[in-house]
């Protein structure tokens, strides 16, 4: 995976433990997707292929799922996605 998940969790208050579990999803989504499409692109038989290739469709909807409730539920990072998604337009032109 590539992020740990908080250490310390007693310390924090169950807003901040909810945000973290859903951001530990996201990441652990991202890290299956990667897993699933490096596979397909190394496997030689074509029915593998295809599964991995449905595997890692599934996990891209499992991490929509993820981003829609912490969008959802943490205010800041929508304020941070749109700002962001603002910023790719203006440096692509698009």
């Amino acid at each position: 995976m590539l992020s740990d998940i908080p250490k310390k969790l007693k310390d924090l208050d169950q807003e901040t433990l909810d945000l973290e579990i859903l951001r530990a999803g996201i990441i652990a989504e991202l890290d299956a997707i990667n897993l699933y499409e490096q596979m397909a692109a190394l496997a030689g038989n074509e029915h593998i292929r295809k599964v991995l290739l449905d595997i890692a469709r599934e996990e891209k909807a499992h991490f929509g799922e993820f981003e829609a409730l912490l969008l959802k539920l943490d205010k800041e990072q929508v304020q941070e996605s749109v700002a962001g998604k603002k910023e790719v337009e203006e440096l692509t032109n698009s």
